[in-house]
């Protein structure tokens, strides 16, 4: 006997139809498909293939800042987009009979992985803005996964469905006034979402900030901060503490020989994985006046040893690329003050086009390798 939501007839809406479903799609493919896009450009800087990594710009300056700014974007806008598709479509779960074919079968499990790894992704995504992560799972490669299984799920979809896509995708008669009303009701869901988080990353929205977890213009001297020296234990530095560059020339420096050496200034962003990003003026000695000084080729990679006793990103590589870009400091200053120790006192690396957990902070050790 057919009870409740599987009686005939059950859902009466005229939106449970598929122009809407179809509309929906579009908008929500075009989200999906930016966010996974941008995202993989995120985790090849983070973690790039050993063929590829001599490969990886420096350039555009603040290309990270863009990219990762439209992951983040893109994926807070797909949030109510999933919604509205979600509901267009979700008589279709009580169908009946459950399953018709062998191939029907299939057909919905293959949605049902689709739906679950489209709603893990974007809100397990969301909570990585706010630094919340109250699963057991590591979420990076879990994230990176999940969007490759997405992304596949969403294409096989699209493969699946595209004689009905085809026969919708163009607007044959003037659309209902309840679709167009509904379709309105999403687009401003959307826009106010996007509006009122986009500022973190996009300076001239920033005055409409109002949702999102960081203001990019507050906080220690000017700039947000992810991980504090208390956090990470660097709350006091050495006071014999020297810079140890190690290469064919191996050498320590003290701050004050530091500070003689030629002070670089660049206007260089923060860029984080959370979407946030932020702008200020860096001064210190340019990373690859370093690397000469200890007999270095041109091909070194650099590894990064902070004073950081634990965390994923204590110690740090950087490919030739970054490391020989003339606006790769290591830097010694920010804004025109002495680092504070939050912004990684008594020295920083700070690289255009490159992910803000890679900024390793309380430098202590530069390898040539």
């Amino acid at each position: 006997m057919r009870i409740g939501p599987l009686r005939e007839g059950t859902f009466r809406s005229a939106l449970h139809e598929p122009r809407t479903a179809v509309v929906l799609g579009r908008w929500l493919g075009a989200a999906l498909l930016t966010c996974f896009l941008t995202g993989l450009i995120s985790h090849v800087l983070q973690q790039p293939p050993d063929w590829l990594r001599d490969h990886l710009p420096s350039r555009p300056v603040n290309g990270y800042r863009v990219t990762q700014g439209l992951h983040v974007i893109s994926g807070i806008a797909a949030i109510p987009l999933l919604g509205a598709k979600l509901w267009t479509v979700y008589p279709k779960l009580f169908e009946w009979p459950p399953a018709r074919s062998v191939a029907h079968a299939l057909e919905r499990l293959g949605i049902a992985v689709l739906v679950a790894s489209m709603l893990l992704e974007l809100f397990t995504g969301l909570l990585n803005t706010l630094q919340w992560y109250p699963w057991p799972f590591p979420f990076r490669q879990t994230h990176f996964w999940l969007g490759w299984l997405a992304t596949g799920g969403l294409l096989l979809h699209i493969s699946a469905k595209a004689p009905l896509i085809g026969a919708h995708w163009r607007r044959v008669r003037p659309g209902s006034a309840q679709r167009r009303a509904f379709l309105a009701t999403v687009t401003a869901a959307v826009g106010v979402v996007s509006v009122t988080t986009a500022g973190q990353s996009v300076p001239w929205l920033r005055a409409f900030v109002l949702f999102a977890p960081r203001r990019p213009d507050i906080g220690s001297q000017g700039l947000p901060v992810n991980r504090t020296a208390a956090q990470a234990g660097t709350t006091t530095v050495p006071a014999d503490w020297r810079l140890t560059v190690t290469g064919p020339r191996p050498y320590e420096l003290t701050m004050a020989e530091l500070l003689m050496m030629e002070q670089v200034t660049a206007q260089l962003p923060i860029s984080c994985v959370e979407g946030w990003s932020a702008a200020a003026n860096w001064t210190g000695v340019r990373v690859r006046d370093l690397l000469d000084r200890a007999g270095a080729p041109p091909s070194a990679q650099v590894r990064i040893t902070s004073l950081e006793a634990a965390g994923p990103y204590a110690v740090t590589e950087m490919p030739a690329p970054y490391a020989r870009d003339p606006l790769t400091l290591l830097a010694l200053r920010v804004n025109g003050e002495v680092l504070s120790a939050d912004h990684g006192y008594p020295a920083r690396i700070i690289a255009p086009n490159r992910p803000g957990v890679l900024q390793t902070k309380w430098v202590a050790r530069l390898e040539a390798i």
